[in-house]
C-alpha cells in the first residue's frame, strides 16, 4: 500500500475527494445552473481521476521497456468505471438525499474515455519523447 501512496499520491487524493463529494449532503444553494450541470460535474470528476491516474502511471513507467500498458488500462480505465458504478449503486442504497442515476454513470464513463484518449494520444507521446 505504501508503494501506491508514493507512486500515485495525487490520484489517491482525487479519489478520496470524489468519495467525499459523492456522499456528503450539499447545502441548499439557489444558484442558476444550466441543464445537466451535475452531468458536467460527473464528467469532470472522473476525467480528472482517470487523467491523473494516466499521468502518474506514464510518469512512473517512462523508463520501463516494455511499458506494462495492460496495467495502465486496468488501473486508469476499467477500475474508475467500476468504481463509478459502485458509487452510484451505494448512493442509491445508502443515502436518502442522493440517487443512483444511469446518466451520471454515463457521464462518468465518458469522462474516463475522454481522459484516456487525451492521455494516450497527447500525453503518452510527449512523456516518452522527452524520456529518450
Amino acid at each position: 500500500m505504501l508503494y501506491y501512496l508514493k507512486k500515485y499520491p495525487i490520484s489517491i487524493a482525487l479519489i478520496l475527494v470524489v468519495i467525499y463529494l459523492s456522499f456528503f449532503k450539499p447545502p441548499a444553494v439557489h444558484i442558476p445552473r444550466f441543464p445537466y450541470w451535475d452531468k458536467f460535474v460527473h464528467f469532470c470528476m472522473y476525467a480528472g481521476v482517470s487523467g491523473m491516474l494516466w499521468i502518474e502511471f506514464l510518469r512512473n513507467h517512462r523508463h520501463d521497456h516494455p511499458v506494462p500498458f495492460k496495467h495502465g488500462w486496468i488501473g486508469a480505465v476499467f477500475i474508475p468505471i467500476f468504481f463509478s458504478g459502485l458509487i452510484e449503486i451505494l448512493q442509491e442504497t445508502l443515502t436518502t438525499y442522493r440517487g443512483g442515476d444511469w446518466l451520471d454513470f454515463l457521464a462518468n464513463t465518458t469522462g474516463v474515455f475522454t481522459a484516456t484518449a487525451i492521455a494516450w494520444f497527447i500525453i503518452r507521446p510527449s512523456i516518452f519523447q522527452s524520456s529518450q
